[in-house]
């Protein structure tokens, strides 16, 4: 009689007690670029977020214009307001 308690004990499953994991930080497009952007005064008069450098693009008319480069709103060069 106890030969078969044991064994009827030792047969059933054992929950596994594991160490809770920790909670993972949500990362999105914009915190795994957001070191090194800064803040740039758009031509069109809103404020922009680039990462890229700023760079002087010669106009269709023959002058030239600064641009920020690689900004957070998806564009790849925005006019800068001089």
């Amino acid at each position: 009689m106890k030969v078969l308690t044991l064994a009827l004990l030792f047969s059933l499953p054992v929950a596994q007690i594991a160490p809770p994991q920790p909670l993972r930080q949500p990362t999105t497009h914009t915190s795994k670029r957001s070191k090194g952007g800064r803040w740039y005064f758009a031509a069109t008069g809103h404020a922009v977020y680039c990462y890229g450098p700023v760079v002087t693009v010669p106009r269709a008319n023959g002058q030239l214009q600064r641009v920020a480069t690689f900004c957070r709103d998806g564009s790849a060069m925005v006019p800068l307001k001089d």
